[in-house]
C-alpha cells in the first residue's frame, strides 16, 4: 500500500467575488439592521443594547433575533417582562415585525462604501465574476440592489438567506452563487465580507475568505462617526474588528476595498504555488 494519497490541485486564475452587502459593499457601518432590530425587541418591552444588536450580524435575520433573545441578559430580561422564556412563536412575531421596518430603512441605507466601484472594476479587469449574497430577505435585496445599482454597483448575481435552506454560516448562498455563474472550483472563488459569519461562510464553501474592517459591522461607526473619533480610539477599534475576523479564519483581512487589487495579486500567487483555501 502507498504512503502517498494524491489529490487534484487547482492553480488557475481566480474566477469569482462573493461579496456581502451592508457593511462591505453598501451601508457603510452597517447601520440599517442595527437599529431596527433594537426598536424590534423595544416594543417587547425589552431594551438591547447596539452591541448586542451587532452581535450575531451577517446570518439570516430571524436567525439573529433568536440569537439575541438566548444572550443571558437578554433571555433573564425577557423572563422578567414576560413571566416565560422567549419562544419561536415569540421570534416569529419579531421577524414579521422586523421585516416592514426594514423595508423602509433601506433607502436611507443603500449609499456604496467606498471603494466599491473600484474593486468591481477591477474584477471586471481581471475577467471575474461578481456574485452576492446577504442575510437580508428576497424582499429587502428587491429594493436594495436596484439603488446600488442607480449608483454602478451591479453584479452579476445575488443570493439571499431566504432562497437556501439555511443562512451563513452555511456556505448554501455562496454554492448558489457558484451555480448560477458557473464558476468552479470553489478555490477559484474570493470571499469577502465584514463579519466572522461571512467568514465562516467562504470557509465552509472552500472559498479564500477575507474580512474587511474600516466599513464594516466589527467597527460599527457611519463616516462622519469615524471622522469624529480620536486617532487612539480609532485604532483600537480597527484592531479589535481585525482580531475578531482573524479568530474567525480569515485568509486576509483587509482595511478597506482599495487594497483589493493587492489582495487578488497574492492570492492567485499562493494559487499558483499549489496552495487552497
Amino acid at each position: 500500500m502507498s504512503d502517498y494519497v494524491y489529490r487534484r490541485t487547482y492553480r488557475g486564475p481566480l474566477r469569482a467575488a462573493l461579496l456581502d452587502w451592508a457593511g462591505t459593499a453598501v451601508d457603510f457601518g452597517c447601520m440599517a439592521p442595527v437599529r431596527v432590530f433594537v426598536e424590534v425587541f423595544r416594543e417587547r418591552g425589552i431594551e438591547i443594547t447596539v452591541e448586542e444588536a451587532r452581535a450575531p450580524m451577517g446570518v439570516h435575520k430571524r436567525d439573529h433575533l433568536r440569537a439575541i433573545a438566548r444572550m443571558p441578559r437578554v433571555a433573564e430580561l425577557w423572563q422578567l417582562v414576560h413571566s416565560a422564556p422567549c419562544t419561536e412563536a415569540d421570534v416569529e412575531a419579531m421577524f414579521a415585525r422586523f421585516l416592514p421596518q426594514q423595508l423602509q430603512t433601506i433607502p436611507q441605507h443603500a449609499g456604496l462604501v467606498p471603494g466599491i466601484l473600484e474593486a468591481q472594476a477591477e474584477f471586471r479587469r481581471r475577467g471575474m465574476k461578481i456574485g452576492t449574497c446577504s442575510g437580508y430577505s428576497r424582499e429587502i435585496m428587491a429594493l436594495l440592489a436596484p439603488a446600488a445599482a442607480a449608483q454602478g454597483y451591479a453584479p452579476d448575481c445575488v443570493a439571499c438567506a431566504t432562497d437556501v435552506p439555511a443562512g451563513r454560516p452555511a456556505p448554501w448562498m455562496a454554492f448558489r452563487s457558484a451555480m448560477e455563474l458557473g464558476v468552479y472550483p470553489m478555490a477559484a472563488w474570493v470571499k469577502i465580507g465584514d463579519t466572522p459569519a461571512d467568514i465562516a461562510e467562504g470557509l465552509n464553501a472552500g472559498m479564500w475568505s477575507v474580512g474587511v474592517v474600516c466599513s464594516g459591522n466589527e467597527v460599527g461607526l457611519t463616516q462622519a462617526e469615524l471622522a469624529r473619533v480620536d486617532a487612539a480610539a480609532r485604532a483600537a477599534r480597527y484592531a479589535r474588528a481585525r482580531e475578531r475576523l482573524l479568530q474567525a479564519g480569515a485568509h486576509y483581512v483587509i482595511d478597506t476595498l482599495a487594497e483589493v487589487p493587492a489582495l487578488l495579486q497574492w492570492i492567485e500567487l499562493r494559487l499558483q504555488a499549489g496552495e487552497q483555501p
